[in-house]
């Protein structure tokens, strides 16, 4: 079989769809083809989060620390800790906004990229998730009062899920478990190898 005569799911159902005209009609064609991407796999249970909603999360926890040659936020199971975090220590009030605040995000980004953020191409992610912060930092410098931004929330639970985890705290981060060895003088190139301490 030759390179042309291979066609994927997508090119198949497009073309199924032109033979049969108006019987397949553009609303669900297009459920078709959202069923044909596949969705990001969950990496714990969501106890607070809907699974739709704790997909979004997780997504958008990658794209603010990705796995490199560390783990990335899934890895040091931060969205789990977001999960939880909002659920046990959230008043309701906050609980809302969090999630009212997820649904604007991801229908900001279906209006701007025509897709649900977790359909994104990584670059896409990582660029929409950029405007968004630069939008939201903008706002918070012009109306300190107003409510904190839905995106830089998730930053802050992030970091604070990501650094306080054993990956974060011991692969990122110095890491010596209390009490510690004591070393009253030693040169600075050997008190920690350039990273900042754990606490």
């Amino acid at each position: 079989m030759t390179m042309n005569q291979i066609i994927d799911r997508r090119e198949a159902l497009r073309k199924t769809a032109l033979l049969m005209g108006a019987a397949v009609s553009a609303s669900a064609l297009s459920g078709i083809l959202q069923g044909c991407k596949a969705s990001p796999e969950l990496t714990y249970t969501p106890d607070f989060f809907t699974k739709e909603q704790a997909e979004l999360v997780s997504e958008l926890a990658e794209v603010i620390i990705p796995k490199t040659d560390t783990p990335g936020a899934k890895d040091a199971g931060v969205p789990g800790f977001i999960d939880k975090m909002l659920k046990e220590c959230y008043k309701k009030e906050d609980q809302d906004n969090y999630l009212a605040g997820l649904a604007e995000f991801d229908a900001a980004c279906k209006s701007a990229n025509g897709d649900s953020f977790i359909y994104l191409k990584p670059e896409k992610q990582l660029e929409f998730v950029k405007a968004q912060n630069e939008a939201a930092l903008k706002m918070t410098k012009e109306n300190p009062e107003a409510k904190r931004p839905f995106i830089l929330t998730t930053k802050e639970l992030t970091l604070l899920g990501f650094f306080t985890s054993e990956p974060g705290a011991t692969q990122v981060l110095q890491y010596e478990a209390v009490p510690g060895s004591y070393k009253g003088c030693i040169p600075l190139s050997e008190a920690g190898n350039g990273k900042t301490w754990a606490t």
